[in-house]
């Protein structure tokens, strides 16, 4: 019954799709989102729903009078730049060509309906449509994650929808700590009192489900988040401390077993998971000193790479022969797509971070955008910086919601400016208008 009732939800969007393309995004986020189809038991799981999607989306978008210019600005720039670099790379990767494609495709069309998107979504309303979409999708598993935590007491791991980049528990729990400042961001914005009680509700269901994880980088994203939400909210003072006191009541809430995991940060020497992380960094650190301009290309996480590159004398209780995939956002890049490649995704980072500040600070002094916009882009901010903090431990560095959320900054700044051009295209327009009037014969 579940099969059918998400295969029936899911092609028969596609009318509205082939009608209107920003129906596609919507559905596509959705899809990549919460991956609904894996959360059945039959025939629907192996059904490319991605792909059907994408395809009438792109058909829909071609045909279309909706789409808009791209958005040029430093941070799509960037965007575009790291994309291209990406690819290039994958022309000199270590890997087969098979299976390179392969991943090549699937992080490429995660990009071009993330710029598809930027070129159909204009104005408040489409934009929060998108934020609701993207947090209800993830955000629905952190509720169910953080009642499961709260019914058995924090006795074991939550995980999040199967099938996807949050699927594992580690990248799950950052993928809420990520989502938190647009939880925050609904609940300012919301007028009902139901809607603002039910998001409050299930803040602090995600803060158990963020602990429930068991995730020790999701824990430290999640003090960084927190303590730049609290720094970045409407009420500064109130916030941090309502903040502050939630987490810490969440963490009390929490067993004993799971405060010893989480004591391991201090003692990593002797946590078999951590040294698994600096064996595998040291590891393609060699790889990006050897190949410093390409880096070895998608998929490194293979025998052949650590072979070469590993440390020979070993990290901790590593001695050779382990393969792991990257731990780390960072080293993910450098050695997939070397020190260009790790550069342009840090100025990524730093682009869209300055344009939420900069789109902030504009929107501030217009009426239509004052009660929204400087706070999204400020929840733009907090949400990256908790990324930035998590990722350090995560190879995420192609997780379609970390450039969700750069998206925010990149269309209400679209948006802002689209708006400004129109008025000054208007402003310019009236007064050649009323010279051309000829003056009424005496």
């Amino acid at each position: 019954m579940r099969d059918i009732l998400i295969t029936v939800v899911i092609l028969g969007s596609l009318p509205f799709i082939l009608r209107s393309p920003r129906v596609g995004v919507y559905v596509w986020a959705w899809l990549a989102m919460m991956i609904p189809h894996r959360a059945a038991f039959g025939f629907a799981r192996a059904l490319p729903f991605g792909q059907i999607v994408a395809i009438a989306t792109l058909v829909s978008f071609l045909l279309s009078r909706e789409r808009r210019p791209f958005p040029i600005s430093s941070t799509t720039v960037v965007y575009i730049a790291l994309v291209l670099w990406m690819s290039f790379t994958s022309f000199f990767a270590i890997n087969t060509a098979e299976v390179v494609f392969e991943r090549w495709l699937f992080v490429f069309k995660i990009h071009v309906m993330l710029f598809i998107t930027m070129m159909l979504i204009r104005g408040r309303q489409q934009i929060e449509w998108l934020v609701w979409l993207v947090v209800v999708s993830i955000g629905v598993y952190g509720i169910k994650g953080g009642v499961w935590t709260l019914m058995t007491g924090g006795g074991g791991r939550v995980f999040g929808p199967p099938g996807g980049f949050a699927q594992e528990n580690n990248a799950f729990g950052l993928a809420l700590v990520i989502l938190m400042p647009f939880f925050y961001y609904l609940y300012q914005v919301s007028t009902r009192r139901i809607v603002r009680l039910g998001l409050l509700s299930s803040m602090v269901a995600v803060i158990f489900s963020i602990l429930g994880s068991q995730s020790r980088g999701a824990l430290l994203a999640l003090f960084a988040m927190a303590t730049l939400l609290g720094l970045k909210g409407k009420r500064p003072i109130l916030s941090t401390l309502l903040l502050a006191g939630g987490v810490a009541a969440a963490i009390l809430f929490m067993p004993d077993s799971w405060s010893g995991r989480m004591k391991t940060i201090e003692t990593y020497q002797e946590d078999t998971s951590a040294m698994s992380r600096i064996y595998t960094w040291k590891t393609l650190w060699a790889l990006a000193v050897d190949r410093p301009l390409v880096g070895g290309g998608f998929v490194i996480d293979t025998p052949q790479v650590f072979a070469i590159y590993a440390p020979a004398e070993g990290v901790g209780v590593y001695t050779g022969g382990q393969v792991f995939v990257a731990h780390s956002i960072y080293f993910q890049m450098l050695g997939e797509h070397g020190f260009p490649g790790l550069a342009l995704y840090l100025l990524l980072g730093i682009s869209a971070w300055r344009q939420a500040r900069r789109v902030g600070r504009q929107a501030q002094t217009l009426p239509e955008y004052a009660n929204w916009a400087p706070l999204l882009m400020r929840m733009v901010q907090v949400s990256l910086a908790g990324f930035a903090v998590g990722g350090a431990f995560l190879s995420l560095a192609h997780f379609d919601l970390s450039y969700y959320i750069i998206s925010f900054a990149v269309l209400v700044d679209a948006t802002l400016r689209e708006q400004q051009k129109a008025g000054a295209a208007a402003g310019a327009v009236l007064p050649a208008s009323a010279g051309s009037i000829s003056p009424t014969p005496k």
